[in-house]
């Protein structure tokens, strides 16, 4: 069976198995079990190893997670290397990890092939990309228990319109809608200063850090409404550099098209935690802010 490596193990992760165990195990034990189980999360795939925030703000997210339902985790990361305009699908067959290997669930990528909306990433593009390999160690450690009992359905998400977001909600909207199915949207909040080509501020907010953390709570609070439209448009005023918006905006659509239906599902997104890589004072400075939220069905 074809298996993706663990390519950015002993660089964006350590690579030892029994010490990312022992990380993993410490970050969760740290975070509540406050709004779960969760049905979807967003949380952030900086690497471990270059900012300690992102593994402890991504815990949060897993630890809403109820490894004894979940049979399917569907696992949505933007392309940050590969243009695309649509979705597209791994080849492989495993994913692996320094604690175990993920198998990818076959019966659903057929399902999703089937829709005929979905492309097939290269072995090259899926090793290159780690917007998806980065949720990969917290997914197998929540789930380590039931390791034989549950799939992955990896996801890659191109650079999409409103449009092409609506389209690839309404096709996860059923999935979503199962007990039984996780979806992880993969996302890092703003990406500030000049190496990010992005330096908005609002100099009323305070310093630096101070304006970006007002910038990323306006994005949270769109989210936690659950308005695919408001976050379309809030993008389009800002700009902001949140790098998983169009995996964000797929999940809203999915959210919007339950809700549209007879006998809509209550709902509720929160986020759980907010940080950030560093505190930005100076215009030379830089930083990537991480946040992590749950949605669950009441």
């Amino acid at each position: 069976m074809s298996c993706r490596n663990a390519s950015h193990a002993g660089s964006w992760y350590t690579e030892n198995g029994n010490e990312l165990s022992r990380q993993l195990d410490l970050w969760l034990s740290k975070a509540d079990l406050t709004h779960g189980p969760a049905r979807a999360i967003i949380a952030p795939h900086a690497g471990y190893s270059y900012c300690g925030a992102c593994g402890a703000c991504a815990a949060f997210a897993y630890r809403q997670v109820s490894p004894v339902v979940v049979k399917r985790v569907f696992i949505l990361g933007a392309s940050h290397y590969a243009r695309m305009g649509e979705c597209a699908l791994s080849s492989l067959d495993k994913y692996q990890t320094p604690l175990y290997d993920l198998t990818i669930d076959k019966q659903i990528y057929a399902e999703l092939e089937a829709t005929r909306q979905f492309e097939w990433m290269d072995v090259e593009t899926d090793e290159d990309e780690r917007s998806i390999e980065m949720h990969l160690p917290y997914i197998a450690k929540v789930m380590e228990e039931y390791k034989t009992g549950f799939t992955i359905i990896p996801i890659l998400v191109g650079s999409l319109t409103p449009e092409k977001e609506a389209k690839y909600g309404a096709i996860l909207a059923p999935y979503l809608a199962d007990p039984q199915n996780l979806l992880v949207i993969s996302s890092d909040f703003c990406h500030w200063g000049s190496r990010f080509r992005y330096t908005w501020r609002d100099s009323s907010r305070g310093p630096i850090h101070q304006s970006i953390e007002w910038l990323d709570k306006q994005a949270m609070d769109i989210i936690e409404k659950m308005d695919p439209r408001a976050f379309t448009e809030y993008i389009k005023k800002y700009s902001n550099t949140i790098c998983g918006r169009h995996p964000i905006g797929v999940l809203l659509q999915a959210i919007s098209k339950l809700q549209s239906q007879q006998n809509a599902p209550r709902m509720s997104m929160k986020f759980l935690k907010y940080a950030q890589s560093s505190q930005c004072v100076n215009p030379q400075d830089s930083s990537v802010s991480y946040a992590s939220a749950s949605l669950v069905f009441e």
